[in-house]
């Protein structure tokens, strides 16, 4: 088909339980948000006729169709990027450069292998999609044309993910270079839309521009009964269709500079060459012999002093992730001088209330600075397990507390920028007079907790799972289930419903259901009560704090989300440190 890389994949993938019950899952939270919506509805609403139904459809529709492209999208760049660089940290994309293989089937066949989980789960939703067909108000044009949409950023998305892990060397600069990207992509898009430019361009509203574009203005103009045509822009009449020529096209440029450039990238020097490191025989004339104490003595020139924790001194003190993570910090920063011009904007224009407090422009990100902890944080261990360093590191005198509050140091020190900037943002709408003193210490705090809560469940998942791609997943759709997740709850519930406490037992099924999959994820392969209590705390804590959020409250979600977070982080972080304990065969009972 696309090649042996691709035909291997297929091969095996089947034999696989994770591949049914990834697909399984998928369609079965569908089926339960469908269903939640309609006791929700019902709870607070008459049914009367057909059009109720069909109003309800439409409403659902244009709910899911954003969900599904945000969680394809992120998980096709990510499991792109995690696959081509797996390869990486163990050497084998070396052996698969030695073979015969051409360079567009090896590129063609790990993108079109690393998709295949995404593009399954997208051939299962859509009979769950066609229910919402039955109910009426949404056309088969509209779920074809959203499918269509999804399908385009899925393929652009990861093809952008593959292209940088082929290019990038490390784990951590993958995956942060591609997130990054996805979120200027859009931001991009979103300012375009907002009026950056102005109202219109060429004869065309830039709203229209923006769905030309951007996936997330693409979804949302595909999910309306009718999308509108435009002269302009030529046969095409309707920027969807504009949109899947353009991600089309990005896809194909970025899978055509991979293959272009893929052994050029990952092409390894002479085994006979010199290491910039060896100073002493590199600095001597031709043909002269440096004396073993010369040699010595230049070598004690460059000695550095470890600390008492090496592993803290290795993630602080050296380039351990590469140098191109200033390239990471400089994106990141660029990315922060657009939200912070975006609030001095509406400060300076008092657009924002005390309540609001630029929300609108800081969550998004807020939750990508999470994203990208959480990222380094699991990308830490793995990429050390695939090196096969960490096997290294466990028949050390390293305590077990050395190694995982040196890694946490670290996570924290390479992503400093990502958790200190969203925090002096929030002071700066403090300063503004849009946030109170009181609300900004909640703020700050709440912030800090959820910044040590990700940080500790990337280094918990890079433990329990010795394969990567499962790490990453496991610990990035935590994150994205327990933050984007019951916030489209929440979104149902003002579409559908005003009534947030009434509404909350519908919702109690949902987040039991998936408590139970954050116990599975989690906590199944090293079982513990704290876990299992965390698993179902976390989802309800998050949903209550959003409600209470929306009712004016203030501290009753800050003590709820302290406590509840403050709770998951301690317990998964007594059974990490126990869990070096058995692999390095010493009893807990030395380290307390």
């Amino acid at each position: 088909m696309i090649g042996p890389v691709f035909n291997r994949e297929v091969t095996i993938a089947p034999r696989r339980t994770r591949f049914y019950m990834g697909r399984a899952a998928y369609a079965a939270t569908l089926l339960m948000l469908m269903f939640t919506a309609w006791l929700v509805l019902t709870g607070t609403q008459v049914v009367r006729d057909v059009g109720d139904l069909a109003r309800f459809g439409m409403i659902l529709f244009q709910i899911l169709a954003p969900l599904q492209l945000a969680l394809a999208s992120l998980l096709a760049a990510t499991l792109a990027a995690s696959a081509v660089a797996q390869e990486k940290d163990r050497r084998t994309l070396e052996l698969l450069l030695l073979t015969n293989l051409s360079n567009g089937e090896l590129v063609l066949g790990k993108l079109a292998a690393s998709l295949l989980s995404v593009l399954v789960m997208l051939a299962a939703a859509l009979p769950v999609f066609m229910l919402a067909a039955l109910l009426g108000g949404v056309s088969f044009g509209q779920i074809a044309r959203v499918f269509a949409v999804t399908l385009a950023s899925v393929v652009a998305c990861g093809s952008l993910g593959s292209t940088v892990a082929l290019w990038r060397e490390k784990t951590f600069q993958s995956l942060a270079t591609t997130v990054l990207a996805l979120v200027l992509w859009l931001a991009a898009g979103e300012a375009l839309a907002a009026g950056a430019l102005g109202e219109s361009w060429h004869g065309l509203p830039c709203a229209t521009w923006a769905a030309c574009f951007s996936p997330w203005q693409a979804i949302l103009e595909a999910a309306r009964p009718f999308a509108p045509s435009h002269s302009t822009l030529g046969p095409v009449a309707s920027s969807v269709y504009v949109f899947l020529a353009v991600a089309t096209a990005v896809a194909a440029l970025l899978n055509g500079v991979a293959i272009l450039r893929v052994r050029a990238w990952n092409c390894t020097p002479d085994a006979g060459q010199t290491r910039p490191d060896e100073t002493a025989a590199a600095d001597a004339p031709a043909g002269q012999v440096v004396p073993v104490g010369e040699q010595s003595t230049k070598a004690a020139a460059h000695t550095r002093q470890v600390w008492d924790n090496p592993v803290l001194w290795r993630e602080i003190r050296t380039w351990a992730y590469g140098r191109k993570m200033l390239l990471i910090r400089l994106a990141y920063l660029v990315l922060v001088a657009l939200v912070a011009a975006s609030l001095h904007w509406l400060v300076g224009n008092q657009q924002l209330n005390a309540y609001a407090g630029g929300a609108v422009v800081l969550v998004p990100l807020c939750l990508l600075s999470l994203i990208l902890v959480n990222a380094q944080a699991v990308t830490a261990l793995t990429s050390e397990r695939d090196n096969r360093a960490l096997d290294l590191l466990l028949v050390t005198d390293l305590s077990p507390k050395e190694l995982v509050f040196g890694k946490l140091g670290g996570v924290f020190y390479n992503t400093k920028e990502m958790v200190v900037l969203p925090l002096l943002l929030c002071g700066y709408l403090c300063y503004g007079g849009t946030l109170g003193v009181e609300n900004l210490l909640y703020l700050l705090v709440v912030l800090g907790v959820l910044y040590a809560f990700v940080a500790t469940l990337g280094i918990h998942s890079g433990m329990i799972y010795a394969n990567s791609r499962s790490a990453i997943g496991t610990s990035l759709g935590t994150v994205l289930f327990l933050f984007l997740g019951v916030a489209t709850c929440m979104r149902m519930l003002v579409a559908f419903s005003g009534s947030f406490h009434v509404q909350l037992l519908p919702f109690s099924a949902l987040f039991l259901v998936g408590g139970v999959g954050l116990y599975v994820a989690l906590g199944a392969r090293n079982p513990s009560s704290a876990i299992a209590l965390a698993s179902f705390l976390c989802p309800f804590a998050t949903f209550y704090a959003i409600t209470s959020l929306w009712l004016g409250l203030r501290v009753g979600p800050f003590l709820v989300t302290v406590a509840a977070y403050g709770f998951a982080t301690a317990a998964m972080l007594v059974p990490a440190i126990g869990e070096f304990d058995v692999a390095t065969g010493r009893a807990a009972a030395d380290e307390t």
